[in-house]
């Protein structure tokens, strides 16, 4: 059984899962934002590759991608600060880039070599299923990784059949058709959507993603899933100025419903996942 197979057997509900782009404040940043995630309780770590041309993020995001890119960020950096910091959690940890990078990295070599480096799962969010089930499904199985696929309002119910079919770990559930960065609310469409996946009875628990920014945010998508993944807002926490040691715990805890510490002007922005 998978680090992420195990977390949602062991764990029914308010899993979160927070997203963050490798080199990002600063080329070594991402040891620290590991350690810190894992310390403070984050269920899954999802590392954002940084990718010149992303498809899905928000300016958050993108713009955070472009600082890791200048920075020096590389795959082969990533996954060696990944192998250097592995055996200090067990936290599963998840890469999620695009396709284009595992081409150029070569498919096999890089599901390989994100296994060693005590990677757990990847999400591709352009990859395509026939693609998947004709050239990667096999190499994926050898290499021991999950794969998670991405549903939105929109596709279709047999699609997300197929799609849930495909994945393990978990289904990622696109709150809304737009980019990383979008609204927290959800509206009765959204809500809709949520009830209408789970009367599906699909075979993978389901974390929602974008405009999840804030504890009320967190807590309405865990109404309708079993957790949700975080993004933009924790980008932008991380650029906010204090240390990250102190920053990490204090977002993470008001995304809790904990409390909240020198984060108001953050989690107020507009630009929210």
């Amino acid at each position: 059984m998978s680090r992420l197979q195990s977390l949602f057997t062991r764990k029914p509900r308010e899993i979160l899962n927070i997203y963050f782009t490798a080199g990002h404040p600063t080329l070594e940043s991402t040891g620290t934002i590991i350690r810190s995630l894992s310390d403070t309780g984050v269920d899954i770590i999802e590392i954002g590759m940084p990718y010149s041309d992303p498809m899905a993020d928000g300016p958050t995001i993108q713009a955070s991608s472009q600082t890791a890119l200048s920075n020096g960020m590389t795959l082969p950096l990533l996954l060696e600060q990944v192998r250097e910091v592995r055996g200090q959690t067990d936290v599963p940890l998840v890469l999620m880039g695009y396709l284009n990078q595992v081409m150029q990295y070569g498919p096999e070599r890089f599901f390989r070599d994100a296994k060693t480096a005590g990677i757990d799962g990847l999400i591709l969010p352009d990859l395509p299923l026939i693609e998947y089930e004709q050239h990667y499904r096999t190499l994926l199985d050898a290499a021991g990784l999950d794969l998670t696929f991405l549903v939105t309002p929109q596709t279709p119910p047999d699609r997300i059949r197929a799609l849930d079919a495909a994945s393990s770990g978990f289904l990622y559930m696109v709150s809304s058709s737009a980019i990383t960065g979008g609204s927290s609310a959800f509206g009765d469409a959204q809500k809709e959507y949520f009830q209408r996946i789970d009367r599906m009875d699909l075979k993978n628990p389901r974390l929602i993603g974008f405009g999840i920014s804030d504890h009320a945010a967190f807590a309405n998508a865990c109404q309708y899933a079993r957790g949700a993944i975080v993004g933009s807002a924790f980008i932008r926490a991380l650029e906010s100025g204090p240390p990250l040691e102190e920053i990490i715990p204090a977002f993470v805890a008001g995304i809790r419903g904990t409390t909240i510490q020198n984060l108001p002007s953050i989690l107020s922005s507009t630009d929210r996942s």
